[in-house]
């Protein structure tokens, strides 16, 4: 082994936990090396988030052409380019990449194109993307090596070539038939873009319906709004096995609650989960546990059983949003300044970008109910929003949970531009405000915003008795 390079921090991954990490310590004067094997800046600009919702909102616009005459505007001879939403798309991710290299030229924070694994404690050796290895020393190392797309092991499925959200985002044809696997939030985003461009789709879950850990009313509005879109859903369904190839005639053989049957499609997506990037990287030579599923074992200051090595984002195991990943970097940094955060209890809030959006932060009803958690139900439906009306948006709902002392349990939102009125209440929940502190609010006319104080307006007041789980 090659003398090590020493350093004060090595990075191995740049996806939103490992950049900030390189940028604040470059930028703080330390010597930094970060390590990427595939894409600089990780998946939320090049290949997930922020594509995703560059494709989502072509989708949208492509809707808009076909509701033409609900809004006055006569139809014309129109067609969507996927080659053309391609570009869009490249465009947005060759200008991260660039935002991203001046970052680290900023933050005099070194990046390095290559994979790295230990080979003795504190020490990485880096196998280069351009050719040879490079040796590293460091007393701190932070892991951040994301999470790629899970391909279970179903006869044929690997050979059939399936596309992930990867190969999805890239498509510059059409697909004629478009088959999901998967009925989570990534398979439905993609679902409902796809069919707005013009393609067939068909979703396959394996559960009785599509994200089918939301509550009930969620998963009936899902359902419903994908039925007016025209999108196939195949729940209960299992795969003993896949043929063809993905691109050119695929075939999926199901076993349904009412027997057997053959799907066949011009092209398949695989989104069924997450698979942490953990292999290979030499974490037992240095004594790093993982759990069963292959995550990074921490504890909730994000520390592993290796004394000087943090692990953030998806690798560890923390929820697989980028800005979970950016608060694990935030929980770490402050540490290391001599803070005691944790990850314990914390919120985790998310917005599936399906159109109209879904957002949630806290408890669920049907959380509450299982954990015998008393609340106060408050719902109002999104037609009674003015300004959803103006845009002819009044699919879905608003709604919450409220504790006996006033404070929001739980807020679920399922209509258009929803996501933007989560950190309204989770300022609320956080400082545990009660609820009569958004109620009061003077809210501008006409907002989707607007929609928080009609809610809040609506609670149940207090009964003698304190309200049984479910109770309104």
């Amino acid at each position: 082994m090659s003398t090590p390079e020493q350093y004060d921090a090595i990075v191995i991954g740049s996806g939103e936990a490992g950049k900030w990490m390189a940028w604040t310590l470059g930028a703080q004067g330390q010597r930094v090396i970060a390590l990427e094997d595939k894409r600089i800046g990780g998946a939320c600009p090049n290949v997930a988030c922020l594509p995703s919702k560059n494709l989502v909102h072509s989708a949208k616009v492509a809707s808009f052409f076909q509701r033409g005459p609900e809004f006055g505007i006569v139809p014309g001879d129109w067609h969507v380019d996927m080659a053309g939403v391609n570009a869009r798309r490249q465009r947005l991710v060759d200008h991260n990449v660039q935002v991203h290299l001046a970052n680290f030229a900023k933050s005099h924070s070194e990046i390095v194109m290559g994979f790295g694994r230990f080979v003795a404690e504190r020490t990485i050796e880096v196998a280069l993307n351009a050719g040879g290895t490079r040796t590293l020393r460091s007393d701190r190392i932070f892991l951040a090596t994301g999470s790629r797309a899970t391909i279970e092991p179903i006869p044929g499925l690997t050979e059939s070539k399936p596309l992930t959200h990867i190969e999805a985002l890239e498509l510059t044809v059409l697909p004629e038939h478009l088959i999901i696997v998967g009925g989570g939030f990534v398979g439905l985003e993609f679902a409902q873009a796809m069919r707005r461009f013009g393609a067939r789709v068909t979703v396959v879950e394996r559960n009785p319906s599509l994200a089918h850990q939301e509550d009930p009313d969620v998963v009936e509005g899902l359902q419903q709004l994908f039925h007016d879109d025209g999108i196939e859903v195949i729940a209960d369904a299992e795969i003993s096995r896949v043929e063809g190839l993905s691109g050119t005639s695929v075939s999926l053989y199901l076993q349904l609650p009412s027997g057997k049957t053959v799907l066949q499609g011009s092209h398949l997506l695989v989104a069924t989960g997450r698979t942490p990037n953990t292999q290979n990287m030499g974490l037992e030579v240095v004594g790093i546990k993982t759990t069963p599923a292959g995550h990074i074992q921490v504890n909730d200051r994000l520390e592993t059983t290796a004394p000087g090595v943090w692990a953030m984002g998806d690798c560890a195991g923390s929820p697989h949003f980028t800005h979970i990943s950016y608060d694990d970097f935030r929980t770490v940094r402050d540490n290391l300044g001599g803070a005691n955060r944790t990850t314990a209890g914390r919120q985790v809030p998310f917005c599936a970008f399906i159109d109209p959006e879904l957002a949630h932060v806290g408890l669920r009803e049907s959380e509450a109910k299982r954990q015998g958690i008393p609340y106060r139900l408050t719902k109002v439906s999104m037609q009674s929003n003015l300004r959803a009306s103006t845009i002819s948006e009044t699919r879905g709902f608003i709604k919450a949970l409220v504790s006996s002392d006033d404070r929001i349990l739980g807020f679920t939102a399922f209509g258009a531009d929803v996501g933007e009125l989560l950190p309204v209440v989770q300022l609320a929940m956080s400082a545990n405000l009660p609820y009569t502190a958004i109620r009061s609010l003077i809210v501008t006319h006409p907002t989707i915003s607007e929609g928080l104080v009609t809610l809040f307006s609506a609670v149940p007041s207090l009964t003698p008795n304190t309200p049984a789980p479910g109770g309104h």
